[in-house]
């Protein structure tokens, strides 16, 4: 254990140099510009849906800056694929351009080679994205759409959408076109000030109108200037894959004022998806989990009131009258399962997830992981998910010792290397094959390295801290005594086989959830922005409340059954609605993602099975604890000779 806390220094020395200065936190420092004052545009990635691959903005012949420079991402920037670099194009605050030609030797066009055509004509195909910034905000391309098909076109009503990046190109026929202009459109929010101050300017949307302008409709003279054609007589600049192609990357700049001030400027970019429908979806999901709840925690009071009235009978009515059901196994059931050991190893990890869940959705829900901090939050879950091995830790050494169990040692290591063993194993099997494609998604040898001493220099030795005190602390005091003799166990109905019992318990969880799932996959896999943590903090109460009560009604019928091998059964069956989710990605991918490619499926898959197992380990912890305590109160209750 000294060994491993000697790590714990140099750990936090290399995550000192792994993760650097963020942006700023929305609210907290805002940027003031000056009439003229030099507005960065930088680049973050290109990302598809179809290849869930990223790259690097310059993994493309774009026009490049004299000097290329990357900023220091933190650690959730990295795992994200983010590689924010300096961009060419000159912008100035509330300073318009018409039209301006991109690279540095302006009067002379851009040749692309055949590979680098290839390449482009790849990147199009797949229905690439360009994400850009400029003072943090991610630029958007506007949408609009009529809501009102029917009727005269003057009472047809806008619906303005916003979508993330702009495309890369686009095809019609056979035919690849590239959007090499850009028109930007920056609003500014004019600061209120003394007369005798200068106004101050703040950025507060960032919007894009991407265009393709072949190389003979552009007008450029030698000062870098461009004149656009006029009207919709020009044509697209076409990308032949199998040939050298000659075009220009111009831009244009337009600033408009706006009354939207700073602190909501993320507004735009946060309420994207149809928040009604979402509203109606979780009042139902309430609405139904806690009706089945009360519904089964009805049935389950007052059958178990009969029970226990029945048990605790005066001996005069019939003292020949045998025992049945739950009481029966009262000399079993807190018989030591197989495998102790790996069962509260799991649990541990199960517990160290749910704090770890359960602390940054509270803290998203504040405002404090906002998506203008990049990178903050899957920064905070794995820094949390490491300092919670206390608490996993912990748990796991005191259900051992409950469990009869001594080589304490062991089972602290097994807890701090088991799940995390599997999921870094996953990720560097993933890892490898994008690699292989050249992807900014994949982790950087140094950041590997990083988490590898987060792993063993900080949450092994707290996984270790945990265990050593739970393991000395008193065991959970079980009600009865176990039988030295163990009773055999009937042959039980179809209905109490193990996998019908993780459909049957999988199945409300699930339905409570289900609606938020939709709008989680899309934000991971269609590179969409999900800030609805009071939502999501409501679905993970209304999640441990059904989990509880459907672990309970389970054991239950399963003791009624005579049936007292509860500890393995209980925590698998518990988890049953990671099975759902399961079927529900596997949906996903068919009906709602275009990938075809092998690699993107692994990588779907792999991460997928990421997921479901990490649900699976928090729902069936959730369950198991809810059971356990369940089992230790009924058996209390009764009168055992």
């Amino acid at each position: 254990m000294a060994a491993a806390m000697a790590w714990l220094p140099w750990s936090l020395l290399l995550l000192s140099m792994c993760r650097t200065r963020a942006f700023y936190v929305p609210g907290v420092a805002p940027i003031n510009f000056h009439q003229n004052d030099p507005v960065e545009i930088k680049a973050v990635k290109l990302t598809s849906s179809r290849t869930q691959l990223p790259y690097e903005y310059y993994s493309l012949p774009f026009c490049q800056p004299l000097k290329i420079t990357y900023k220091a991402e933190n650690l959730g920037e990295v795992l994200r694929g983010d590689r924010i670099v300096n961009t060419p194009f000159q912008v100035l605050m509330n300073s318009e351009k018409k039209c301006e030609v991109l690279c540095s030797e302006s009067h002379k066009p851009v040749t692309l080679s055949v590979k680098e055509s290839r390449l482009v004509a790849e990147r199009i195909t797949e229905d690439y994205y360009v994400h850009l910034i400029a003072d943090n905000l991610p630029v958007a391309t506007r949408l609009e759409l009529y809501s009102n098909r029917d009727g005269d076109d003057k009472k047809k009503e806008k619906d303005v959408q916003f979508e993330h990046g702009y495309r890369l190109g686009f095809i019609e026929g056979n035919k690849i076109y590239l959007h090499n202009h850009l028109s930007f459109i920056l609003y500014y929010h004019r600061e209120d000030l003394e007369e005798d101050q200068e106004h101050t300017y703040r950025v507060v949307r960032f919007e894009v109108i991407p265009q393709s302008i072949r190389l003979e409709d552009l007008k450029v003279d030698e000062k870098s200037s461009c004149t656009l054609p006029e009207g919709t007589s020009s044509l697209a600049q076409e990308i032949d894959p199998t040939k050298e192609n000659r075009l220009y990357f111009t831009y244009s700049v337009h600033w408009e004022e706006s009354d939207i001030k700073w602190a909501s400027r993320w507004d735009t970019y946060l309420t994207m998806s149809d928040v009604q429908i979402h509203w109606f979806s979780i009042i139902n999901s309430v609405v139904v989990v806690f009706f089945l709840s009360g519904i089964l925690s009805m049935i389950i009071i007052r059958t178990l009131r009969k029970d226990i009235a029945n048990y605790n009978k005066e001996d005069d009515i019939e003292d020949t009258m045998e025992e049945s059901g739950w009481k029966l196994v009262h000399g079993d059931v807190f018989r030591p399962p197989q495998y102790p050991m790996i069962l509260s190893s799991l649990l541990g990890s199960g517990i160290q997830l749910f704090c770890m869940i359960l602390i940054v959705i509270f803290v998203a829900m504040l405002g404090m992981l906002s998506p203008s901090s990049r990178g903050a939050l899957m920064t905070t879950a794995c820094f949390l998910f490491m300092f919670m091995g206390v608490f996993g830790g912990f748990s796991a050494g005191r259900l051992y010792r409950t469990l009869k169990g001594h080589r304490w040692k062991k089972g602290a290591f097994c807890t701090a290397t088991l799940y995390p063993g599997v999921v870094f194993g996953i990720c560097f099997v993933l890892n490898c094959f994008i690699w292989g494609k050249h992807s900014s998604g994949a982790v950087p040898f140094p950041t590997m390295v990083a988490l590898l001493c987060m792993w063993f220099g900080i949450s092994l030795p707290l996984v270790y801290l945990g265990y050593y005190f739970g393991f000395r602390k008193q065991p959970y005091d079980n009600p009865v005594r176990t039988n030295q003799i163990p009773r055999q166990i009937p042959e039980q109905r179809w209905y109490m086989n193990r996998f019908v019992g993780i459909l049957m318990a999988g199945i409300l969880p699930f339905g409570a959830m289900f609606i938020e799932l939709f709008f989680i996959f899309s934000a991971i896999w269609e590179n969409q922005f999900y800030y609805l943590f009071g939502f999501l903090f409501l679905v993970f109460i209304i999640l441990v409340v059904s989990c509880s009560q459907i672990s309970i009604v389970m054991v239950y019928f399963q003791l009624c059954a005579e049936d007292y091998r509860w500890w393995w059964r209980n925590f698998l069956v518990s988890g049953g609605s990671a099975f759902y989710v399961l079927v529900y990605a596997i949906f996903y991918f068919v009906n709602k993602l275009d990938i075809v490619e092998f690699i993107p499926s692994l990588l779907y898959f792999g991460y997928t099975a990421l997921m479901v197992l990490s649900f699976w380990l928090l729902t069936g912890t959730i369950g198991f604890y809810a059971a356990y305590m369940f089992v230790r109160k009924i058996y209390a209750a009764v009168k055992i000779d």
